[in-house]
């Protein structure tokens, strides 16, 4: 493809090097280091003029660290008299914090705050997946597509699962209810839900489950594990309930703090994530956990937006 660079910050690299591979392109050249103070440099290898340019960074790991990051290679490739620039990040950080409630009166709205400076450090478009709220595309003044891991996981189950056909779908709180209706839906299985109550930030008071999983295979469906206390306690609801097994997918998988040790003490037979965030290391130190690759995906994605093509056949279908 003409006319087009793609750069990978430092938060994903293995997924920038399947993009390019897809996509049948070189990475572009790019030194990112630090000073002896922590300032971050980058230093962009190759001419970006008049160039479609595609940026690849995840919110994960040095999450602050990683969008400095991005924000200097943006600006850097749009100072450089780029011809547009695309911010590709698989999973956008501080999505999770993209209200106000009752209780934080006074809490900020972060993922406005990473729109706002996205925008201003000079991208032109955004490509994202799985956002935790699909409001945060308002927050932009600019193109977003959100691109769904759910025809992925639809592929999955269908290859992975035995007798999916008679599974049940659950969303582990009720704000999955949609994504997990959708699902269930493209399935024709039934779906559950489970409502929580928290006391606190990632700590869970009390869980009531909302439909019958007796004698099923239960597929619990959210869009991110970070300490996991949720779905586990939810696997251990679906077990009080009579669930005979107990899958978790989710789109990016965090899996901070005790997550991994929570996960292999849990009924969970396997717990399936994306790589959106890289889960190498966290594969050795837990069992349980499967990958999906999204890669494809986001290659389709770019090449589609740089061609001028719509990206909608991407919502409800896995490319080839």
């Amino acid at each position: 493809m003409p006319n087009i660079k793609l750069f990978a910050g430092n938060s994903h690299p293995d997924l920038g090097k399947r993009i390019s591979d897809r996509l049948g392109i070189s990475l572009g050249r790019v030194v990112l280091k630090k000073f002896a103070n922590q300032e971050t440099c980058v230093e962009i290898g190759e001419s970006v003029r008049g160039e479609d340019v595609y940026i690849l960074q995840s919110g994960c790991g040095d999450i602050n660290d990683n969008l400095m990051e991005l924000l200097i290679m943006i600006n850097a490739c749009k100072i450089a008299s780029a011809e547009r620039v695309t911010a590709v990040i698989p999973c956008y950080p501080y999505a999770r914090q993209d209200k106000k409630d009752k209780v934080k009166s006074r809490a900020p709205i972060s993922a406005k705050l990473v729109a706002n400076m996205l925008s201003v450090a000079g991208a032109d478009h955004i490509i994202t997946m799985d956002l935790h709220a699909s409001q945060i595309q308002g927050f932009f003044d600019i193109p977003v597509d959100n691109l769904y891991a759910e025809p992925a996981v639809l592929q999955y189950i269908e290859d992975n699962i035995p007798d999916w056909r008679k599974a049940i779908i659950v969303s582990p709180d009720a704000g999955g209810a949609k994504r997990v209706t959708a699902i269930a839906d493209r399935l024709n299985v039934g779906f559950a839900l489970i409502h929580k109550e928290r006391q606190k930030a990632n700590e869970v008071a009390r869980m009531v489950l909302v439909g019958d999983v007796k004698d099923t295979t239960a597929i619990l469906v959210d869009d991110m594990a970070d300490t996991c206390g949720t779905v586990c306690t939810a696997a251990e609801k679906l077990i009080e309930a009579g669930a005979a097994q107990i899958y978790a997918i989710m789109t990016h998988g965090v899996l901070s703090g005790p997550a991994l040790q929570r996960l292999e003490n849990s009924p969970i037979e396997s717990v399936v994530v994306t790589n959106t965030i890289p889960q190498e290391d966290k594969m050795k130190s837990c069992s349980k956990i499967s990958v999906i690759d999204i890669s494809a995906i986001l290659a389709e994605a770019i090449r589609r937006t740089h061609n001028g093509e719509s990206v909608s056949y991407l919502f409800r279908n896995v490319p080839l």
